[in-house]
């Protein structure tokens, strides 16, 4: 009776499961496709290191060790399931047979078991005692958390209690070693008392796994099911790189994202997989500084509007219509009369983000935050010309002047006068061959005060090296990561195709250049417009001259100095040790590290539009990030970004106003021990 019993349950169990299973994905179809399929080998490899390994989570040791825990222990216990459904399908069956190897995970399953309730009740106090501000949430999310921890919990202890039960019922495996439950073994009596607690707890067990399975497709720890897919699925670069619009497409009516459907199946996948466990939030340079940005809530709104909304177009696309009307059918939103953007996404917390992708860095289930926010930008500006008043004149400026100010494009070589340096246009063909690089400066080495300093000491170091080089002059344009940050495509693309044309008809090779946000334009972006180059980060051009013997004979400077961490050049392309060798070679500078450096380090601020925005809410991002490199006790703060620079500047003049303490690029410190003396502020 018990296993005819049981198979009921188990079919409609199962049944239940296969049946939500089908539902999500008819849910994620409606989604933009997407090929993830490629490159399995590496893909395979992040679900070992990242899924099963943990690898994120361990950043955050304690709460790593938790989880870890938890995840493990339920690997483990995926033996001891099996061998529970054989149990209760077919009289008899059970592991035994595995010999030795039974034993081993017979004695793992119990250590597990008890890891498991240490990490529960853990958990469990880190939320609700100690309440840990990243965890917290709202009472229904709160309620979720709780029943989960303590459906957790029960699915363990009634294992526990049914492994000590064996014993004494007299019905346990010859090659089963089980420690704890040989302690409990007491507890569990003996006879037919130890008989009915093992069946007891047999039902108990395995009515609460299935009752668990059923429940998580409703549940915020769905990303039980779905965080190995999302793992396995997910972007096998930095996500460095935003996808390319072909405004040539005719089919194509709608740029960038105003609904769920205009997301990619995957970045759909990414709400359903979210953990709620809030480290995005936790490390968001606009959230810390009292904005209302967060980006846990811009993934679970995403998962709420498509539980929402994409009913309705799986209905519309079963009774016939094409996406389009479907879409249509459904625009004021699935019934509940709402807009994904406004309703549930807040408009003024997508133009607060800085792209500096934090957020992507610590998200353990590598969820893509950043390309979703700008993919929703793209729909504000592109279909709604619904953005910020203050960005207008950048995009007009890039559009007429070629730069984000308002400046002439007839400027932009003159930071050069009296140098020397000469324009691919001034040079002969034939010298053109001859050349090790193409200097790409930027607008802001072009034009800004500040940082010309910084482009004529860069060049100057080329100079000392004997390296070949030449600058485009006013042929540059912006690289367009400004407009393509802010959701403006199309104008990107327009300078972008020119830069290309410019650049290949030169037939350029390798670029070097001061600025991260043009680095990561040209070496990661333009390949997708037929612009492929070497392209190299000042830092790294300069530490290879040092190393080549090219530049030397640095004197010692007596100062303390901290090195900022550009966002664009470390998480974007990880490289963090380039400026710090370079600051390593001048003899007597002692560095310090900021609390947060390198992949945690803090944004500056400016990323992401936000130079030409002003930060109306919260303290600024530049002054919380001033604070932490002034409580290093440096008196030069070392930036390698002339967005960096100017927002480390302006923070030092705010929070120093007796000028302890100055800021230079890297490029700049090397110069003045090569000197021998050290320059002037600005």
């Amino acid at each position: 009776m018990k296993h005819i019993l049981f198979w009921v349950l188990f079919i409609a169990a199962m049944g239940g499961i296969a049946w939500n299973v089908k539902r999500l994905i008819s849910y994620l179809s409606v989604g933009k496709p997407e090929n993830r399929f490629g490159n399995v080998g590496e893909r395979i490899r992040n679900v070992l290191v990242v899924a099963i390994g943990q690898s994120k989570l361990m950043r955050e040791p304690l709460a790593g060790a938790i989880h870890a825990a938890i995840f493990w222990g339920f690997l483990v216990l995926l033996a001891a399931v099996i061998e529970a459904l054989l149990e209760g399908l077919f009289p008899g069956a059970n592991l035994n047979w595995l010999g030795p190897v039974y034993s081993l995970l017979t004695i793992s399953q119990d250590v597990f078991c008890v890891l498991i309730l240490v990490g529960v009740i853990w958990a469990f106090w880190r939320r609700n005692v100690s309440k840990v501000r990243r965890l917290q949430g709202d009472a229904a999310e709160k309620k979720d958390a709780t029943l989960i921890l303590a459906l957790i919990g029960i699915i363990v202890t009634s294992l526990l209690l049914m492994n000590a039960a064996r014993y004494g019922a007299g019905i346990e495996y010859s090659w089963a070693v089980r420690p704890v439950g040989h302690l409990l073994r007491p507890l569990a009596g003996s006879g037919s008392g130890a008989a009915a607690l093992f069946e007891t707890m047999w039902w108990v067990h395995i009515i609460t796994i299935l009752g668990f399975m059923n429940y998580l497709p409703y549940s915020k720890h769905l990303h039980v099911m779905t965080s190995v897919p999302n793992v396995y699925f997910g972007t096998l670069d930095t996500v460095n790189k935003l996808k390319k619009i072909d405004f040539e497409d005719e089919t194509q009516t709608k740029y960038g994202v105003s609904d769920i459907e205009d997301f990619t199946w995957k970045q759909l996948l990414d709400g359903m997989t979210c953990t709620h466990c809030g480290r995005c939030t936790s490390v968001c340079p606009a959230n810390l500084t009292g904005k209302v940005l967060d980006p846990k809530q811009i993934i679970i709104q995403t998962h709420h509007r498509t539980m929402n909304h994409a009913p309705s177009l799986v209905a519309a696309a079963a009774a016939g219509l094409d996406a389009a009307g479907g879409a249509e059918a459904s625009a004021d939103g699935a019934g509940d009369g709402k807009k994904f953007v406004g309703d549930y996404i807040n408009p003024e917390a997508l133009w607060q983000c800085t792209t500096c992708m934090a957020c992507v860095q610590e998200c353990p289930v590598m969820i893509e935050h950043v390309p979703a926010i700008v993919d929703l930008r793209r729909a504000l500006v592109m279909m709604e010309a619904d953005f910020p008043g203050e960005i207008q004149p950048a995009f007009q400026n890039i559009e007429n002047n070629f730069t984000p100010w308002a400046f002439a494009a007839s400027e932009r070589a003159d930071w050069r006068e009296g140098t020397g340096v000469l324009t691919m246009e001034e040079t002969p063909e034939e010298e053109r061959e001859q050349l090790d690089v193409l200097f790409w400066v930027g607008c802001a080495g072009s034009y800004d005060d500040r940082y010309r300093k910084v482009t004529r000491s860069f060049a100057e170091l080329m100079e000392i090296a004997g390296v070949k080089f030449r600058i485009l002059g006013t042929e540059e344009r912006c690289t367009g990561d400004p407009a393509r940050r802010l959701g403006n495509e199309y104008l990107a693309q327009m300078m972008i195709t020119m830069n290309v044309e410019t650049l290949n008809a030169y037939n350029v090779k390798k670029i070097v250049t001061t600025c991260p946000h043009c680095f990561n334009t040209l070496k990661n972006e333009y390949p997708d417009f037929g612009g492929s180059y070497e392209v190299v980060h000042h830092t790294a051009f300069i530490d290879s001259l040092v190393k080549q013997g090219r530049i030397k004979g640095m004197t010692e400077m007596q100062h303390k100095v901290t090195y900022h961490d550009s966002c664009y050049l470390g998480r974007y392309n990880n490289q963090y040790e380039a400026p710090r060798a370079l600051l390593e070679n001048v003899p007597g500078l002692d560095i310090i590290e900021m609390d947060r450096s390198k992949s945690r380090g803090l944004c500056c601020g400016a990323g992401g539009g936000q130079m030409y925005m002003e930060e109306k809410q919260g303290k600024r991002v530049n002054i919380e990030r001033t604070e932490e490199a002034l409580g290093t006790g440096a008196d030069v703060v070392a930036t390698a970004c002339p967005f960096c620079m100017t927002m480390m500047s302006d923070g030092v003049k705010a929070t120093d106003p007796d000028g302890h303490v100055v800021v230079r690029d890297v490029a700049e410190v090397l110069l003045e021990s090569v000197r021998g003396s050290v320059a002037a502020d600005a």
